[in-house]
């Protein structure tokens, strides 16, 4: 059974930065493009970013640009979200998910694999 699990969520300061990892069993990433998604308290859930993994090529959502980044780690079979400089507005359970067969794909709707999440909590 394909599992996605996630780590590295916690509770942090405005400023602080978190680095999120995404594992797979049951499942290689090599012909999947793998995304962050979050979903915030009575909020929808929304594209933060995603990584082709046979390429690397990546896409992320504009509020997180240039203090998130996306990378995969091919030997571990993990991808990783490296948050720098978060902010309150940040705060949401984060899920990784992967997507066979789009290319950098943002709507959840493409995604046929999720994890559960893990909290990250920005304190102002």
């Amino acid at each position: 059974q394909v599992q996605l699990v996630e780590s590295g969520g916690g509770l942090v300061q405005a400023g602080d930065s978190l680095r999120l990892s995404c594992v797979a069993s049951e499942l290689t990433f090599s012909n999947y493009a793998v995304g962050w998604f979050r979903q915030a308290p009575g909020k929808e859930r929304e594209f933060v970013a995603t990584i082709m993994w046979s390429t690397g090529s990546a896409r992320s959502e504009d509020s997180v640009k240039g203090r998130f980044t996306i990378a995969r780690d091919n030997a571990k079979n993990t991808v990783y979200l490296q948050m720098n400089s978060l902010k309150p507005e940040d705060t949401a359970v984060y899920y990784c998910a992967a997507s066979r067969g789009s290319y950098l794909p943002t709507s959840s709707q493409t995604y046929n694999y999720w994890g559960r999440g893990t909290q990250v909590t920005v304190s102002s």
